[in-house]
This record gives C-alpha cells, sequence and structure tokens, in this order.
C-alpha cells in the first residue's frame, strides 16, 4: 500500500478513542505509530490494532509510558504529526491527585519535547476533555473555548472520583498549549464531550457505559446525564484529523455535535429500543446532581468541519457493538 499521507504517531493506542482513531488514520492512507504501556510478560492482546485493515503494512507499535517521557521519542521519529491522547487516568483515587495531575503533564511536556526534538513534526493535536471546560460553577447554557475549568472549583464542589481527572486535564492542556507558544510548536487541542459508539478497545469504555445506564439500570450514572453533550466516536476520529490538516487550526476546537437531558433521552431509548426496560421519564424526576452546560462546536464548524452522525446512529452503533461484545 502507498503511503499517501506520511507518517503520524498516536499515543495511547490501546484506547478508546486512540484505537478508532488508528483505524480512521490507516483507511485515509496514513502510516501509524503508536504507543502502549510496557507489557513485561506479553500478556496483552493486541490483535484488535494489529489485525485492522492496513496495519500489517503501515502500522508500528511502541512501547512507552507517560512515567518515562524519553520513552515516546521513537515513536515520534519520523513523524509530521502526533496526536496525543494518552491519558492517565484513576477514577478509583488509588493515587494522590497531584501525582496523577504531575504524570500527566511532565508525561505531555516530555511528549512536546520529543517533537521539536525530531524536526519532523509539524502540528501536534492534544485530545482534552469537557472536563477542562465545563467546572466552574457558571451558570452558563453553552460554553464556548474561551471557557476553562476553574481548579479550585473542582478542589472545593466536586467527588473525589473525578476530581484528580478533571484536573489533570484542565492543567496538561494548559501547559501544552503554553509550551506550544513557547518554542514555537504548532499545538492544537481537541475537547470532545461524552464519546459514544462503538469501540474497538477490548475494555469497556467508560463514556460508552455512562450515555447507556438508562440501558444497563445504572442507576449510580443517571446524574451524569441530566445534561448531556455527546459525539460520535468516529466524529472525533474525523475531527483529530481534521485539525491536523486544517491549515489554519490554532488553539481549542470543542468537539460535540448534540446535547439532551435525561428525561428526553429517556423517551427517545424507550422509543427506539422498547425491548429494554427504559425508565419512564417521569421516574426520573427525582435525580440530583449537577446540570453540565453544553459546549459550543461552532469555532470547528466555521472551519468547514461537519458531524456524520446523529443521536439514532451514536446509540445504534454503540448498543449493536456492546451486544456482539456480550455487555448487553
Amino acid at each position: 500500500m502507498e503511503d499517501v499521507k506520511g507518517t503520524v504517531c498516536v499515543t495511547g493506542g490501546t484506547g478508546f478513542i486512540a484505537s478508532w482513531l488508528i483505524k480512521r488514520l490507516l483507511e485515509e492512507g496514513y502510516s501509524v505509530h503508536t504507543t502502549v504501556r510496557p507489557d513485561p510478560e506479553n500478556k496483552r492482546d493486541l490483535s484488535f490494532l494489529t489485525g485492522l485493515p492496513g496495519a500489517a503494512e503501515k502500522l508500528k507499535i511502541f512501547t512507552a509510558d507517560l512515567s518515562d517521557p524519553h520513552s515516546f521519542d521513537a515513536a515520534i521519529a519520523g513523524s509530521k504529526g502526533v496526536f496525543h491522547v494518552a491519558t492517565p487516568v484513576d477514577f478509583e483515587n488509588k493515587e494522590p491527585g497531584e501525582v496523577v495531575t504531575e504524570r500527566a503533564i511532565s508525561g505531555t511536556l516530555g511528549i512536546l519535547k520529543a517533537c521539536l526534538k525530531s524536526g519532523t513534526v509539524k502540528r501536534v493535536v492534544y485530545t482534552s476533555s469537557a472536563s477542562a471546560v465545563v467546572c466552574n460553577g457558571q451558570d452558563v447554557e453553552m460554553m464556548d473555548e474561551s471557557f476553562w475549568s476553574d481548579v479550585n472549583f473542582v478542589k472545593e464542589k466536586l467527588t473525589p472520583n473525578f476530581r484528580s481527572y478533571m484536573i489533570s486535564k484542565t492543567m496538561t492542556e494548559r501547559a501544552a498549549l503554553e509550551f506550544g507558544e513557547q518554542h514555537g510548536l504548532e499545538v492544537v487541542t481537541l475537547i470532545p464531550t461524552f464519546v459514544v459508539g462503538p469501540f474497538i478497545c477490548p475494555k469497556f469504555p467508560g463514556s460508552v457505559r455512562s450515555s447507556l445506564a438508562l440501558l444497563l439500570g445504572n442507576r449510580s450514572e443517571y446524574s451524569y446525564l441530566l445534561n448531556m453533550s455527546m459525539v460520535h466516536v468516529d466524529d472525533v476520529a474525523r475531527a483529530h484529523i481534521f485539525v491536523l490538516e486544517y491549515p489554519d487550526a490554532k488553539g481549542r476546537y470543542n468537539c460535540s455535535s448534540h446535547t439532551t437531558n435525561l428525561e428526553k433521552l429517556s423517551e427517545f431509548l424507550g422509543g427506539r429500543y422498547p425491548e429494554y426496560p427504559i425508565p419512564a421519564p417521569e421516574s426520573l424526576a427525582e435525580i440530583k446532581g449537577t446540570k453540565s452546560p453544553g459546549l459550543s462546536s461552532k469555532k470547528l464548524l466555521d472551519t468547514g468541519f461537519r458531524y456524520n452522525y446523529g443521536l439514532e446512529e451514536m446509540f445504534d452503533h454503540a448498543i449493536n457493538c456492546c451486544k456482539e461484545k456480550g455487555y448487553l
């Protein structure tokens, strides 16, 4: 297969977004270097990546870890673009939040230094999160890229489970953009909301599980859906590639195609999937929690990007995939 688009690097290749991004990049003619965490006993099955169409010729897998930023040098060497998707996630609070944040920031800065050192990297796309935008206590229905989460607000108001993730995503995105400015490296950040749809990674993605809470009966997650902004995983992958290729891309880009709420989602799912015991909208009125603002994608849409998938496809594709993998 001809190397049409050149070589790019995707960090954290076993994750939900990263693995789908690799699939997309291969389809679009890129050669891909990706990184996975060390696996000394060689127990991890990577066939979901190595078996992708075009992978035999165009995918190379490297071992790297955010705790050792220099470990990314080999994967980045020779790449013209880098998608930094890898992120430490600790929703069970096994480590202090400061440790998680420090690893995320130092790992990211190490990757950006490797990009500078390579002499070939033209642009870096950092995968941020709505967590870096919406957690600031401001009573606004929709937020654009000028909004940032407030670390002090997160520390004071939010439950410990998500605190370290939100703080690390916010501080790491800021650090990545600042490094790019200071060193003349093009750094663009993409900020997805809840990512819904099919998945090729072996682990059940948390955002898909939460989006299907009404089907799965996960009542503890209903409050996440009080006001829920979503985007299809393939649209997220396409948006990553778009902001890599778009000549004038600068700064932050929100990536969110739909916003709904718990009652509307209950109506939609109950009507479309009557075979599942979806709770009736009126039974959900008592669910309490913080309603997150939506994210405006105007900046991304103004560049010419278009979303391909509606709510129906997001849930059809997620549900079919979950059935195939035995989660439903």
